[in-house]
């Protein structure tokens, strides 16, 4: 007769251990969801700013641009048919 409340006591103890784990499983997985949701929002800005950057580089690069980045930084200017030179070889 002292077996069946061991046992009971055993089961019980089983019942609780089980509920425990499943209780840390959902958070966890609640925490681990948000985290994704995070990460995927952190994807999208970067994705934004990705794009932004894209178009700035094209902007920057145009022809009027690196003309006038050729004139203004490094003095270059535009030759005339007075100031060619052709090297025959």
């Amino acid at each position: 007769m002292t077996a069946r409340p061991l046992n009971m006591l055993v089961l019980l103890l089983a019942v609780v251990v089980t509920a425990m784990g499943v209780v840390y499983s959902k958070h966890k997985g609640r925490e681990l969801f948000i985290e994704l949701q995070l990460l995927g929002n952190e994807r999208d800005s970067m994705d934004v700013e990705w794009g932004r950057l894209q178009l700035e580089q094209s902007t920057l690069t145009t022809q009027g641009q690196v003309e006038r980045a050729a004139r203004d930084q490094l003095g270059m200017v535009t030759l005339s048919a007075d100031n060619m030179v052709i090297v025959k070889p």
